[in-house]
């Protein structure tokens, strides 16, 4: 009886071992999880502009090289949290929190491309897109000090793992590829943003031209910056446009009062945002009028793209919202 005993806790014991033996094969190593997502981050450099050096470096770091539990049972290589407007499925696991909600994807590319949405579309992060693609230091640093870790040293660890394994290669490697020539690469959401000076001419038939103000344009669409002085009846007359009219481009249905530096729009805006801008990220403060005057777009579109009643007046914080239709994101 003791020999059976003894027999049974010896295999016990060995089928303990055998188990830990295999589940550490089945590790993944950093250099396996590099080869493995490198075209996905390659492909996410391509439509975003996020350094696939980082990208990969970033997936190394927040998954433990495709080990953790978020990985491998939820997909999630960035640990990206639910946040309140996430309706998908959800993995639980302790973090800064106990039991906290974070995403869980059908695939690891599907992780890959909220993380380029994540950085692309917050504002806290927008200052990111002016370095340039190749300073990896520089965009390390700019996460840290955008808030994307805790970890004092989370910069320095990412530029580690990318000096380590070389991935700046990848970064340079799509600068010289015959995409880049064709301008693949998107635009940086300053120089998609920015005002650009419209100098009007004498040949211009649409508007009567103003002596006092310079036109803006902005998506295609022609703008003044007003002042408290303004109402929409003056800014009508002086560009013989009639008051009604302006109100409809500016998606008003009644006068309100003009502070200084709000954009009146004195054309039609447009149903969609610019190339590169397929949604915007909400942050406190955030409601769907200012939304569709800075990106120049019908508030109507924006309720349309998004499936919501024109009666919702504000987004919630971290609520994706898409400023194009399907067809041209």
């Amino acid at each position: 009886m003791k020999r059976d005993s003894s027999y049974i806790l010896l295999s016990v014991f060995a089928l303990f071992i055998l188990s830990s033996i295999v589940v550490y094969s089945q590790n993944q190593s950093r250099r396996e999880y590099i080869m493995k997502y490198k075209e996905i981050a390659i492909r996410q450099m391509h439509k975003s502009g996020i350094p696939a050096s980082i990208t990969l470096a970033q997936g190394c770091l927040e998954s433990g090289n495709g080990n953790s539990t978020l990985a491998r049972k939820g997909n999630n290589h960035f640990g990206i949290k639910c946040h309140q407007n996430w309706d998908g499925p959800t993995i639980h696991q302790d973090d800064d929190k106990k039991n906290e909600c974070f995403r869980k994807y059908s695939k690891a590319s599907d992780s890959y491309i909220d993380h380029s949405n994540f950085i692309r579309y917050r504002n806290r992060y927008s200052f990111l897109f002016n370095l340039k693609p190749t300073n990896y230091k520089a965009w390390a640093q700019g996460l840290k000090k955008a808030g994307y870790a805790t970890d004092p040293k989370y910069a320095n660890r990412l530029i580690k793992i990318i000096e380590d394994y070389q991935l700046y290669r990848y970064d340079k490697e799509v600068l010289h590829s015959k995409h880049r020539r064709k301008k693949i690469i998107p635009p940086t959401p300053t120089q998609l943003q920015a005002v650009k000076k419209f100098i009007p001419t004498r040949s211009s038939s649409f508007y009567n031209i103003s002596n006092i103000r310079t036109l803006y344009t902005r998506n295609k669409v022609t703008y003044i910056i007003a002042s408290s002085y303004d109402t929409y009846e003056s800014i009508a007359k002086e560009y013989n446009l009639f008051t009604h009219e302006l109100l409809r481009f500016n998606d008003l249905k009644e006068n309100r009062t003009i502070t200084n530096g709000t954009i009146i729009y004195l054309e039609k805006k447009r149903k969609r945002a610019q190339k590169y801008l397929e949604m915007h990220i909400a942050e406190d403060g955030d409601n769907y009028y200012d939304l569709a005057q800075k990106y120049a777009v019908r508030l109507s579109s924006i309720y349309k793209y998004n499936d919501i009643p024109e009666t919702v007046l504000a987004p919630i914080d971290g609520e994706e919202i898409y400023l194009r239709c399907k067809k041209y994101r």
